[in-house]
């Protein structure tokens, strides 16, 4: 069904495969030894493979949001009725046990075209297919897919009928952490822009374009062209969400500079910090995202010009980002704001040894332990204050030149 269809037909890999059951009844699944997930409506675990089977359903639009509807898994409910109710006719087709494919919406032909078109009007129910919609051209944007445009006018009209005000956080960010998982993860929030989306779900992010920046260091100049650049390039540097998004959300504090000082954007790393904070708690981001995000949105601009930083300072940095206990997250951190030097017009594959050097600081200053020098009478204050200054002669190692080449 579904998915697994369209990526045979696309020759990527199929994952999951799950089945529909037309004329059956729930009864004699389980009789027959299938075991209930479903809490909305009724799908089965095979007892032996495990696969997904649903029961052929319908469903009807009884209210706002996700939750609004009520479905109907009668034994009289058609294949072609299931697959009426699915989003994109690329995900309305299904394929018998005998290899027969079912295709009553004509999605091969638009997965031919590299088409994302909705199956009917009843796709203007459900707030999260534009979600949906957005991810699926992130995630076949290298294959050439394209939203038809019949379908991005529909999302355009959702959004102005307030239909995606409906839409809970925790859905959201499921979607969108999904959507960092991929390739091309800018697409997504490009597709949300497009339809009007990104103004209601990250009005942090639509606030950002427009916003100039100094075309000396920014020869892209818009703020929320730089945003998508970077988290571009963030995907080519890492598979981590974590990474990708706090390159996402980095400059927030761009979007809040007082016009009277523009294109300059000083102190936006505070109020970024402020924001990327307000939208975890809004969008019930997980800490370990939220945590990577604030200290990127922070320090990156000291992780750039780190060349003409004082040792105490570069200690400073190290400290500030607990990159002593927490050297994975340091790592990303570099990673982050890699992505965020790289995300400028031209400057894509631009050297970035600043990361290096901090590598190395770390390394250097890490050497140094507790248990070198600490002596059973030594206070707390003591050790401390001990501790920073071997860490910081232990810096004066590092060279100072930086070599862009």
């Amino acid at each position: 069904m579904g998915g697994a269809v369209r990526d045979r037909l696309l020759n990527l890999e199929v994952k999951d495969r799950d089945w529909v059951v037309v004329g059956g009844k729930a009864s004699e699944l389980r009789a027959l030894g299938y075991k209930s997930v479903g809490k909305d409506f009724p799908v089965f675990l095979h007892p032996d493979t495990h696969e997904e089977y649903a029961l052929a359903r319908i469903e009807r639009k009884t209210g706002h949001g996700y939750a609004g509807f009520e479905f109907d898994a009668s034994e009289e409910v058609t294949l072609e009725e299931d697959l009426s109710r699915r989003d994109l006719t690329i995900n309305a087709m299904a394929q018998t046990q005998d290899g027969d494919l079912v295709d009553p919406f004509d999605g091969h032909s638009d997965l031919k075209a590299g088409l994302l078109r909705h199956v009917s009007a009843a796709f203007s129910e459900d707030p999260v297919r534009i979600l949906r919609v957005a991810r699926f051209a992130a995630r076949l944007h290298e294959l050439g897919f394209t939203v038809h445009t019949s379908t991005l006018e529909l999302m355009q009209e959702m959004v102005l009928n307030a239909e995606v005000n409906h839409l809970v956080s925790e859905r959201v960010w499921a979607e969108t952490q999904r959507a960092l998982t991929g390739n091309n993860p800018q697409v997504f929030f490009d597709v949300l822009r497009a339809c009007g989306a990104l103004q209601v779900l990250f009005p942090e992010l639509e606030a950002l374009y427009g916003v100039p920046q100094p075309a000396r260091w920014h020869p892209e100049i818009d703020t929320g062209v730089h945003t998508m650049m970077v988290i571009y390039q963030a995907s080519l540097l890492s598979e981590d969400p974590e990474i990708r998004f706090a390159a996402l959300v980095h400059d927030l504090g761009k979007a809040t500079t007082p016009k009277g000082i523009l294109p300059s954007h000083h102190g936006h790393e505070q109020r970024s910090v402020a924001l990327v904070k307000a939208l975890c708690k809004r969008l019930t981001i997980p800490n370990r995202y939220r945590d990577l995000a604030v200290i990127v949105a922070d320090h990156h601009g000291k992780v750039h010009r780190v060349f003409d930083l004082k040792k105490t300072t570069v200690l400073k940095l190290l400290q500030s980002t607990d990159a002593f206990r927490k050297p994975e997250r340091f790592e990303a951190f570099l990673v982050s704001c890699e992505a965020d030097s790289r995300g400028r017009l031209g400057l894509e594959t631009r050297p970035y040894p600043q990361a290096d050097y901090l590598r190395e600081a770390l390394k250097l200053a890490s050497k140094v332990k507790v248990s070198d020098f600490i002596k059973p009478d030594m206070s707390g204050e003591h050790i401390a204050k001990e501790l920073y200054r071997q860490r910081l002669n232990a810096l004066r190692e590092l060279s100072d030149e930086c070599n862009e080449n």
